[in-house]
């Protein structure tokens, strides 16, 4: 069986890439843009970074802001009414995953209309066109939306999150600028350093992981482990490094899927509205706690660029057990909460049903039973 690999047809890197912008719009021929932001970035003056730009260049642009952290369908249906109302040729997602996962799903349905169910697009969808290009600008180093297939779109009325992957919706072009996440403020760069984190750990050892992905990966970990404390304490060069991290680890996951941990996330996110990152980070080392009997020596490497010493002497439990106590000392190091104070008990039996029935989990190392994921999620109470 062929592996494919899938990625952006260009990336822009490092500080000021967001000059880029404007030259890759007049050379594609755009004249209309929606821009897709949320209005949190609006108010601190961050997507302005971006809308100064177009305004100088006297680029016509509308302002789409009504997203939320875990955007809804409601959300999407929203912003889909905005690009047809501004005949957007475009769209320019300002922001983290929030943003540029309800962009990507106004794009497919802009150029897929017979998707207008927003459900209709969960999995796998047989869409038949990309979608409105897209232009994508990170103000998080975490969910490395710009460079995957991937989004997420909450059912606020069914109490779940519904995972899309789709080869049509990646961003033409990604701008990864450490100045756009400047002002993440020092939670948030922790939450989202540790999905990423959990991008790069979960990839490296998901069911379809190979050599290609297997490299990005464990660099994208080195650099996390490297980094994140660093950019947490707002470092500019440990921003810099954290913005390249989570664009590499979404290079690999993107193509070879994620694990239990994410189909976890996901519930606790649908269930009690936490954020994504946040869950991610506090489920990781228990997540691989779980997964560590599937995973060969991949954790002695992980280990080792966590700059764990004496690896190679080590037994298989020995340098397993390392690499979770490494990046449990991380976690807890940028202040990621070992408890999710809102499971409730009557809730877990629905938690265990969606987390497996959820479309990263078939990616995961280890089957997991029912029983076992409510015991999972016990650990977080």
């Amino acid at each position: 069986m062929a592996n494919r690999f899938m990625l952006n047809e260009t990336s822009y890197h490092g500080h000021g890439a967001i000059a880029n912008i404007v030259p890759e719009l007049n050379a594609r021929g755009f004249k209309n843009v929606l821009v897709c932001t949320d209005a949190s970035l609006i108010k601190f003056g961050v997507s302005q970074k971006v809308t100064s730009l177009l305004d100088e260049a006297k680029i016509h642009y509308t302002i789409f802001s009504d997203i939320k952290p875990n955007p809804t369908i409601e959300n999407v249906l929203a912003g889909v009414e905005a690009a047809k109302a501004a005949k957007a040729d475009v769209i320019v997602a300002i922001g983290g995953g929030s943003s540029m996962d309800t962009a990507k799903a106004i794009g497919i349905i802009i150029r897929n209309p017979e998707f207008a169910d927003v459900r209709s697009l969960e999995g796998v969808a047989p869409t038949k066109n990309p979608c409105l290009p897209i232009i994508a600008v990170p103000t998080t180093a975490g969910t490395a939306a710009e460079v995957t297939i991937n989004y997420v779109i909450t059912d606020v009325q069914k109490k779940r999150k519904f995972v899309c992957v789709d080869p049509h919706d990646m961003p033409i072009v990604a701008v990864v600028d450490p100045d756009m996440m400047a002002s993440m403020p020092k939670s948030l760069t922790a939450f989202t350093g540790m999905d990423a984190l959990t991008h790069a750990i979960e990839g490296y050892t998901t069911r379809a992981a190979w050599e290609m992905s297997d490299m990005f990966h464990i660099k994208a970990i080195e650099l996390i482990a490297n980094n994140l404390r660093k950019a947490v304490a707002n470092d500019p060069d440990g921003r810099e490094k954290m913005a390249l991290a989570q664009y590499i680890a979404g290079m690999g996951f993107s193509n070879v899927g994620l694990g239990i941990d994410h189909a976890m996330a996901h519930t606790l996110s649908a269930y009690y509205d936490v954020p994504h990152g946040k869950a991610c980070a506090m489920l990781l080392p228990i997540s691989m706690e779980f997964n560590k009997e599937t995973t060969g020596e991949k954790y002695r490497e992980i280990a080792r660029v966590f700059g764990v010493k004496g690896v190679d002497e080590m037994s298989q439990e020995e340098y397993r057990d390392a690499a979770i106590k490494a990046v449990r000392q991380l976690s807890i190091d940028v202040g990621i909460p070992t408890v999710c104070e809102e499971i409730k008990d009557e809730d877990l039996d629905n938690l265990a049903k969606d987390a497996l029935n959820d479309a990263c989990y078939p990616g995961n190392p280890k089957e997991a039973t029912h029983e076992q994921v409510v015991e999972l999620f016990r650990k977080l109470m």
